[in-house]
């Protein structure tokens, strides 16, 4: 038996992932332990979760390996900064004591960390893979393919910022490849600065904005800001952007090209122009990656296409590649960021290095995605009685029947079963679920339980059978990485033309028969659920449908603005303490909020940084 545990760390969204004999047993990202939103510490606590619902020791793992070269990147750095003297020296004196203290000396510090688990930690297996090798692996060899195009891009590695790759059987070569400070992932994020919101995190609630708006900037995004190639290779226009050197991704010459200065936190309400600003982006965006697609299509003869880096968890984007056609079959790493890197980096290893052999699973190796830790019933009856909860545990079709009754009834009930999801997506093991065809429903968890912003719109999972009488979507998406439109028996067509209506005010409007679930341009992030991969899931999907004729209910992650997604019964009592969520379930016990010892009531409107 042969173990594996790769790791990401020091820069976003730290995670740990276990393989053995080459098969995908258990991940987790550091955040949902330490309750610190993309915590990019060592994943200290995330690698015990994993060890433990392994049911092994430290001990017994036989190779480390890491999800990047640091000193690459460290040389990257150094480079920039000796190519901008003397700008940027505010920046580098920032940089340079962090480097020289924890990330140059990387290394080190990982053989001290991983002797903390085990005193005889020998250095000689720990390895380190590429960053964009452990993307485009994390993408790769858990798909259902034995030979792919791998698309990978995000803001930056050591140097890369975007890279094709070709995967066969248990190889991977890169083929191709695009070098900072020329990056996507960045220009999305220099827009995410400018719109204040924050970096590396706010990204998606851009994507969720640009349907409000029309996208009348983005011809000066591809003729100003970016020159754009036919084959899909592009350079950024430095002169507009200040993250090389500084302190702000954008300086005053990207402002005056838009004719308004970034918007301030807490002062300026979005307007129209943010909204504008964003579908340009997105379209803009789009625009870039399709001409890349294209070119790949042209240049080999292979029908597969798989995605994985930041940029993949953009699902408008993912949708319209596939509604290209251009690929016969597409494949999204639902943990396509920093985190899923991880696991990219273990693969990388045992295929790679080691050149094993690779079983490839007919739908995917990722186990739904389901691939963090568990507890069993007797566990959650325990800890619920510490806390003081009062709870009833129910069998499962009692629980089933009630639960569908009360989503009927417009409760929204916190949903907390089975394995934690690998992610950033929460597919109905850490979700909060609710009747889709309510009209307040949407704006009621934006404001009153999730507190997020209210045009962020939500995702909705239906029965995979189910999916074409519904969606035009023609294509699983069990991991909620396509938007696609609802069909139109299902929609109310023109109703801003009728009223006139723009901007945010467009969230007033109905629009389908589904209306907290449909977004402005009549789309929806869609999940498709399977009786293989979520059986309890998808079992309360049926029940749903039968007593209603609706196979989908409304699915957002199971946390507060700024918070991460829960990962024990304990966080998930505490945020349904703290908002305004009616109903708990947590394996088979259901809780009633009017029912809890008020003394219990938390207060969630302060508790996390907002992002």
């Amino acid at each position: 038996m042969s173990i594996i545990l790769g790791i990401s760390a020091f820069y976003h969204d730290s995670a740990s992932t276990l393989l053995i004999d080459g098969k995908i047993v258990a991940a987790a990202q550091e955040e949902r332990f330490t309750r610190k939103k993309h915590d990019s510490a060592f994943p200290k606590k995330s690698i015990f979760k994993i060890l433990n619902q392994a049911k092994i020791n430290f001990e017994d793992i036989d190779y480390i390996v890491f999800y990047d070269k640091p000193l690459l990147k460290f040389e990257r750095l150094l480079e920039t900064y000796i190519n901008c003297i003397p700008r940027g020296f505010k920046s580098f004196q920032l940089a340079m004591p962090i480097w020289l203290k924890e990330k140059l000396f990387l290394k080190s510090f990982l053989i001290k960390e991983f002797k903390k688990f085990n005193k005889n930690f020998n250095e000689k297996n720990l390895f380190f893979s590429e960053h964009h090798l452990s993307h485009a692996a994390s993408a790769y060899y858990p798909s259902p393919f034995k030979e792919a195009i791998i698309l990978t891009l995000d803001g930056v590695g050591e140097w890369a910022t975007s890279t094709v790759s070709i995967g066969r059987e248990n190889k991977i070569i890169i083929d191709k490849e695009i070098n900072f400070p020329h990056s996507l992932g960045l220009l999305y994020s220099a827009f995410t600065f400018y719109l204040c919101f924050r970096v590396n995190s706010g990204e998606y609630k851009v994507m969720g904005l640009a349907p409000y708006g029309t996208p009348k900037y983005k011809n000066i995004i591809l003729k100003d800001l970016i020159d754009l190639k036919e084959d899909g290779s592009f350079r950024l226009d430095q002169t507009y952007f200040n993250y090389m050197t500084g302190l702000t991704m954008v300086n005053n010459k990207f402002c005056k090209l838009f004719g308004e200065p970034s918007r301030k936190p807490d002062v300026d309400e979005i307007k129209q122009f943010h909204m504008d600003i964003a579908a340009s982006l997105q379209a803009a965006t789009e625009e870039i990656v399709m001409q890349i697609i294209k070119s790949l299509a042209k240049e080999y003869s292979i029908s597969n296409l798989c995605l994985a880096g930041g940029v993949a968890l953009n699902c408008v984007l993912n949708g319209k590649i596939l509604n290209s056609k251009l690929y016969k079959n597409i494949w999204v790493q639902p943990a396509a960021g920093d985190a899923g890197a991880s696991l990219g980096a273990a693969l990388a290893l045992w295929h790679d290095h080691f050149k094993n052999k690779r079983l490839v699973d007919k739908k995917d190796s990722m186990n739904g995605s389901f691939l963090g830790d568990e507890y069993s019933q007797k566990e959650i009856e325990n800890k619920l009685i510490n806390l003081g909860a009062k709870y009833t545990t129910l069998s499962d079709d009692k629980l089933l029947e009630v639960t569908s009754d009360l989503l009927m009834n417009g409760k929204a009930i916190g949903w907390f079963q089975g394995r934690m999801e690998f992610g950033p997506r929460a597919l109905g093991n850490r979700s909060i679920l609710a009747d889709p065809r309510s009209e307040k429903m949407q704006k009621n968890l934006n404001l009153k339980i999730n507190y997020r912003e209210s045009f962020r719109p939500f995702a909705p999972s239906i029965l995979e059978e189910d999916l074409n009488e519904w969606f035009e979507l023609n294509h699983s998406s069990p991991y909620m990485m396509f938007v696609d439109k609802i069909n139109s028996n299902k929609c109310i067509k023109n109703v801003e033309e009728k009223d006139n209506i723009s901007g945010l005010e467009k969230l007033k409007i109905k629009r389908s028969l589904i209306p907290a679930v449909t977004h402005v341009d009549y789309s929806a992030r869609i999940q498709t659920v399977s009786k293989e991969t979520n059986y309890k899931f998808y079992s309360l999907l049926k029940e749903f449908k039968i007593k209603t004729g609706c196979p989908i209910l409304v699915n957002t992650s199971f946390n507060v603005r700024g918070e991460p997604i829960v990962s024990s019964p304990e966080d998930a009592f505490n945020c349904f303490m703290g908002t305004e969520l009616d109903i708990l379930v947590i394996g088979n016990t259901i809780m009633y909020k009017n029912l809890q010892n008020v003394s219990l009531k938390k207060d969630y409107t302060d508790k996390y940084e907002l992002d």
